[in-house]
Order: C-alpha cells, then sequence, then structure tokens
C-alpha cells in the first residue's frame, strides 16, 4: 500500500498537467503539505505533447524541466501517478477523497535503462502520440517522462513477454504482482486541475474525420511536427506518407456553434498561427498554408505575432466557414468546399493535407460530481464561495492557453492555501 499521510491540513491537487504542477508547486514552496494525483503514469499532461509553445515558438521542455526539478527538491510535495479520484466527501476544511491508483509494474528502482523494452514484442496504440503510432507493451511514456519509469502494460501481465521483461532486468525493478491500491485521503482543500480533452472530430460529419486519412486534428499535428514522434518529426501525409506541403487549417472546428461547443476555446486561432510556422521551418517558400476562419482573435500581445503570419506571402487567409470536405480519389487530397465571404467566391480548394482547429472542452464531467460544484454551461467549474474548499486550476476553469492556465493555477494555490491556514487557525 502506498504510504501517504495527509490530514484536514493537506492540500490536494487532482490533475498533474502544467496548471495542477504549478498549483502544487506554489502550494507546497509555501510550506503546505501537497499531494498532487495523476491519472496518466506521467506529469505534463498536454503541454507535454506539444511541439512548440507560441507566441516564443519554445519547446515546452523548457518549462518542464524546471518543474520537474522543482518537484524533486520539495519535500513538502508528494506525487502518485496513475491515481483517479473514485469518490469526494465532507465539506471545507474537512475533505474525504477516495483515490484508486493502478499498478505500473514498475517501481522506484528503474533506472530507465531500457533493457526491459528490448525484450517487448507486442505493440499497441500510442496514446502519446494520439495513436497515430505504436508503442511497445513496456514503455517510456514519453523522453521527459516524470517519474523516468518504464510502464508495463497490463494486457501483457501474465505471459512470457512480462515475464522475459522482468527477467531482462538488472535492478529489481519489475514488481508484477502489483495489485490495485485504494487510499482515503483527508484534505483541508481540494484543487481540480484535470484540464482539457480536444473535441472529439468525428461529430463534425461534414469534415469526414472519420473517412479522409488526410483529415487531421491540430493536436495531432503538434506530434507529427516532433522529432519524437510517430514520423520522427516530418511532415508526411498519413494516407500515404508523402510530404504534405500544401496545408489547410480549418479554424472554430467544432466550436462557437450550437450543434457542437458553444464556446470560443480561445487558443485556437493562435496555434493555427504557430503551425504556418512549422510548415515554413520544414520546407521554406515551398510550404504553402491556407487558414479559413471566420474571424481571428489574436488579442493583447499576440496581435504581433498575428501580423508577421499575415505578412508571410505563403500563407493565405480565407475568411469563410468550410461548408464540406470531400476527397479527390485520384491524389487523396482533401477537398474543401465553401464560400468566401469577401466577394462571395465560391471555392472547391484541394490540399495535401487539413487540419482541424478543434475546441477544448473539460476532461472531466464535474456535473456529476458527487460534491456538489458549481459548473457553467461548457462544463467548467466555476469560481464562487458556495465550492467552499474545491476550487479549479487553469483549464478546469475555463478554455485557455498555457500562460493564463498557469497564472489561474497560481492563483487556484493560494485560494487553496487561505483555507488550510483558517482550518490551522481554528
Amino acid at each position: 500500500m502506498t504510504d501517504v499521510v495527509a490530514t484536514n491540513q493537506t492540500i490536494i491537487v487532482v490533475g498533474g498537467g502544467i496548471s495542477g504542477m504549478t498549483t502544487a508547486l506554489e502550494a507546497a514552496e509555501t510550506g503546505k503539505q501537497v499531494i498532487l494525483l495523476e491519472k496518466r503514469p506521467y506529469l505534463g499532461g498536454r503541454v507535454s505533447q506539444l511541439y512548440k509553445y507560441f507566441p516564443k515558438m519554445c519547446h515546452p521542455t523548457c518549462g518542464q524541466e524546471i518543474n520537474q526539478r522543482r518537484i524533486k527538491m520539495n519535500k513538502n510535495l508528494t506525487v502518485i501517478t496513475q491515481a483517479e479520484v473514485s469518490n469526494i466527501s465532507g465539506e471545507k476544511g474537512d475533505y474525504t477523497v477516495s483515490v484508486t491508483i493502478t499498478p505500473r509494474y514498475v517501481n522506484s528502482n528503474c533506472t530507465a535503462c531500457g533493457d526491459c523494452a528490448k525484450v517487448a514484442t507486442t505493440e499497441f496504440d500510442d496514446e502519446f502520440n494520439y495513436n497515430l503510432g505504436k508503442r511497445k507493451s513496456v514503455y517510456l511514456p514519453n523522453a521527459m517522462a516524470f517519474p523516468q519509469h518504464y510502464v508495463i502494460d497490463q494486457r501483457i501481465i501474465g505471459t512470457a513477454e512480462a515475464d522475459a521483461a522482468k527477467a531482462a532486468c538488472k535492478y529489481g525493478a519489475i514488481e508484477l504482482d502489483q495489485q490495485v491500491e485504494t487510499l482515503d485521503l483527508k484534505a483541508g482543500a481540494v484543487v481540480f486541475a484535470t484540464g482539457w480533452k480536444p473535441y472529439d472530430a468525428n461529430k463534425i460529419q461534414a469534415y469526414g474525420y472519420d473517412r479522409f486519412a488526410n483529415v487531421i486534428t491540430n493536436v495531432e499535428f503538434e506530434r507529427l511536427m516532433d522529432p519524437h514522434g510517430p514520423t520522427n518529426g516530418k511532415l508526411l501525409r498519413p494516407s500515404d506518407g508523402k510530404e504534405a506541403k500544401n496545408i489547410a487549417f480549418i479554424q472554430c472546428a467544432g466550436s462557437r456553434d450550437k450543434n457542437h461547443l458553444a464556446h470560443c476555446s480561445r487558443i485556437c486561432c493562435m496555434a493555427s498561427l504557430k503551425q504556418t510556422n512549422y510548415v515554413q521551418e520544414k520546407f521554406g517558400d515551398d510550404g504553402k498554408s491556407t487558414i479559413y476562419y471566420i474571424d481571428m482573435r489574436a488579442i493583447d500581445r499576440f496581435d504581433d505575432f498575428y501580423q508577421n503570419v499575415q505578412n508571410n506571402p505563403n500563407v493565405s487567409f480565407i475568411k469563410s466557414k468550410v461548408a464540406k470536405i470531400d476527397e479527390d480519389k485520384a491524389t487523396g487530397n482533401p477537398v474543401l468546399h465553401g464560400v468566401n465571404t469577401e466577394g462571395y467566391h465560391r471555392y472547391a480548394n484541394p490540399h495535401d493535407l487539413v487540419v482541424l482547429a478543434t475546441g477544448m472542452e473539460p476532461s472531466v464531467d464535474f456535473k456529476g460530481f458527487p460534491i456538489k460544484i458549481l459548473v457553467n454551461d461548457e462544463g467548467f467549474i466555476e469560481h464562487d464561495d458556495s465550492n467552499g474548499g474545491i476550487f479549479a486550476a487553469g483549464v478546469a476553469s475555463d478554455a485557455l492557453d498555457v500562460n493564463r492556465a498557469v497564472q489561474h493555477a497560481t492563483a487556484a494555490a493560494l485560494r487553496a492555501v487561505q483555507v488550510v491556514n483558517q482550518v490551522a487557525g481554528a
């Protein structure tokens, strides 16, 4: 059983993405005891799956390295991965959080040498790469995974392959008899930093994501660009492996639409502007990008970035909500149909690849939560006194970019610390 001590002066943070790490670190560095729970085998969340941030165009490792070092150095912070909240009860200052921990079958003796993975033969879809490629049954989730420990897929437990992986380990790090654990943790405050998930592009039937291989989402495009991704950083079409040099970006794919997501996800315009830079990075002037948009939303300091993209002769903007996509059977090219509202010209434009700028929705359905939490129409947690000692951090509260999510997470840490201070002073 995991040895964790928690009291009603402990702060529990649920979700180990950039917001959860920020909240946990900021609270722990004030001297509070913090437990950080993450359902994946590693910290980093969706930010770790990006190729680059906007507007500075630096890699996510920039921020991750610093946070990982801070976590390692802070004795007030306990990290539990593969942990999901199964129930929560109580009231402000006195919560009980029930946690289910699934085994990774690898303990802290792991040095990430990789000998166990060398003997693994079975492959499964790679979740980190949005299933665009395969990973082995014994795997390191990603190059920057924290903790830097391998994971054994439970689907091979009880097989000769799992036994071979254990035999290959020199450090006694593999425990094939690990079982599911349950914990009941006390806390004075709970912060949900459970992040977001991309809107399901299969629901946007007119765009053919479920039918056309060369229609992908913006998060999948990030993985294609990453040198650690499924194509080793080569920008290739899923259908035939050819280089994709003429790319369409469709904005508000499922967003600002009463049939899908009613809200604007705020990041989509900037994400597509950023991704046009990727095309130039790969192909120079041979790379062409076309952005189909309703209106572009690049506010505050992002406007300069937008202006630079507008001034790029290899990037075109078409003001239009694309009506439908079909496929040229001879070439495999997606063909976009619609009306350019600047002049009202009909178009049928072929492209090598289409990238859907899908929106953000909460990764957790808070409306069905065991404790009453005020949730808005889009499913995000509202900041309200009626929530007691339960708070949201980052994108659990609203659709936010990385910068704003980190700022919001810092504020959430302060609110949680204030609750715990009240408990201590009672």
